[in-house]
């Protein structure tokens, strides 16, 4: 729960300028709740599972009883260092935990364990494409926290309570700097994050159980203008209501100011039955949460030794991954960013491309007719029709030239509607290419025969006339002749 920092103007010379909204340049920085993955409490040994009874899951520890003592859990610890490693930052040697003072009523001890002026991850960046542009968001740093309890209100009995099972729980708040120049960018950038969390396994990323909070500070400006003021948009928890929620708050900025007011800093929420945001409160600067070091915690020390033994224990990384696909399978930069947003992804490209020695062809059609059909119909790479295997089945018999391009599309249409043997298929519906020679050479002779115009055209230089030729030919073959052989006997006969 810090506040991300709007780093000076001198800071943000030369940083790029995005799309402008009715001449106004749109600033965001983003603060991210990553509950990590343990099994108990940063202090405690309180359950983290999710969905237990009201108040079950916080003991004497989370409530700052008297004559208790926080512990710090090592877990956490570890999974900070983990994210610090995948996003090259400096993990720090030595970190303080400190007090964030605030009222509310989930917050039963009156102040919040945090860290302030030394995190334990400091600086970093997250690199990701935007459509097949690289963008680079900088990271100001990540800290250790715990989570307060949750409101409860029941608006049909006008009551409310306070469920204290969050309360305590770890997390690592990720913070950047205002580098982001629209909501689409924003969108992309969260989506790569929540993607690294998952991949090393520190953050179950599930948004709609809290796991994943994402907190967008909004501001506007005339491009070379200072930082404008900005709204903090709390608790985004799907990726939809993001961008809905940063392209209203940017038109809702530029209105006032446009209409001669000016922006006030405050806290807002989304509606997400209207698509409005609205003030919650004004926002608190750092200095009103009288922060001090916490004295029941010492200083957190993590030795270079242990930033190895965890780096050691770690699986390859999205990045590393990427850069290996490049090197190993020749395919480039996007394309290996692609095929590396997930592991398990990543992991049905590698058992296809291997298995086919196809990497290309693979890469093109998990990135192509797969993801169309994925995205369509709502589904995870893990819930696909088609396996790893069978698809590497498929690409290589377009590869041995067994079938077309387009009669491979009706071979996956027919293994995504659960048909399971690609030979079976390619046999059932009479797919395979034409091989006799002969016969393909006899079917050319006959086209040129009958299409002398298109003939005359093309000797005079018009290449298109050869494409009227060459589907000429794919018709009378019923589509099995290959076309790159069609093309190449028909320029050989043609050239003579």
């Amino acid at each position: 729960m810090s506040e991300t920092v709007n780093t000076f103007e001198a800071q943000q010379q030369g940083r790029p300028t995005g799309p402008l909204v009715h001449g106004y340049e749109v600033i965001i920085g983003f603060e991210t709740h990553a509950q990590l993955s343990t099994q108990s409490k940063i202090f405690s040994r309180a359950s983290t599972a999710f969905g237990a009874e009201p108040n079950t899951q916080a003991c004497s520890v989370d409530l700052a009883l008297p004559g208790t003592l926080p512990v710090m859990n090592k877990g956490a610890v570890e999974r900070a260092i983990q994210f610090g490693l995948a996003i090259n930052s400096h993990i720090a040697p030595r970190s303080i935990f400190a007090r964030k003072n605030y009222f509310y009523p989930d917050l039963p001890k009156g102040y919040q364990i945090s860290q302030f002026e030394i995190p334990v991850v400091q600086g970093g960046a997250v690199e990701f494409f935007l459509g097949d542009e690289k963008k680079t968001v900088r990271l100001v740093r990540a800290h250790l926290e715990e989570d307060a309890g949750k409101s409860l209100h029941e608006d049909f009995i006008g009551q409310s309570g306070i469920d204290l099972n969050r309360a305590g729980t770890p997390l690592l708040e990720i913070v950047t700097e205002p580098d982001m120049r629209s909501s689409a960018e924003a969108v992309a950038y969260a989506k790569e994050l929540h993607k690294i969390v998952t991949w090393i396994g520190i953050c179950d990323g599930n948004m709609q159980e809290g796991s994943f909070r994402c907190d967008a500070n909004v501001s506007v400006r005339k491009p070379g203008q200072p930082l404008g003021t900005r709204r903090e948009i709390k608790n985004l928890n799907s990726f939809k209501f993001m961008q809905q929620a940063i392209d209203f708050e940017v038109r809702w900025q530029i209105e006032q100011i446009e209409d001669g007011h000016e922006i006030q800093q405050a806290t807002v929420l989304f509606n997400p039955d209207t698509g409005e945001t609205r003030a919650m409160r004004t926002k608190e600067d750092a200095a009103d949460y009288r922060y001090f070091p916490d004295p029941d915690l010492p200083p957190l020390c993590i030795s270079e030794q242990w930033i190895e033994t965890v780096r050691a224990q770690m699986a390859e990384l999205p990045r590393n991954m990427a850069a290996r696909f490049q090197a190993d399978y020749g395919l480039s930069e996007y394309d290996s960013t692609q095929l590396t947003q997930s592991l398990a992804l990543a992991t049905y490209f590698e058992v296809a491309a291997k298995a086919s020695g196809q990497a290309k062809l693979v890469s093109n059609w998990i990135t192509g007719e797969l993801a169309r059909r994925l995205n369509g119909q709502d589904l995870s790479i893990e819930q696909s029709p088609v396996a790893a295997a069978t698809l590497a089945k498929l690409v290589g018999r377009i590869a041995d030239s067994t079938i077309s391009n387009s009669a491979a599309k009706q071979v996956f249409d027919a293994l995504w509607d659960g048909s399971a043997e690609v030979d079976a298929i390619i046999d059932a519906k009479g797919l395979k290419q034409m091989n006799d020679t002969g016969a393909l050479e006899a079917i050319v002779n006959d086209v040129i025969a009958a299409n002398a115009k298109n003939v005359a055209e093309f000797k005079a230089g018009n290449e298109k006339a050869l494409n009227g030729l060459v589907g000429q030919i794919m018709k009378a073959s019923k589509g099995k002749a290959n076309p790159q052989q069609v093309n190449d006997l028909l320029r050989s006969k043609l050239a003579n």
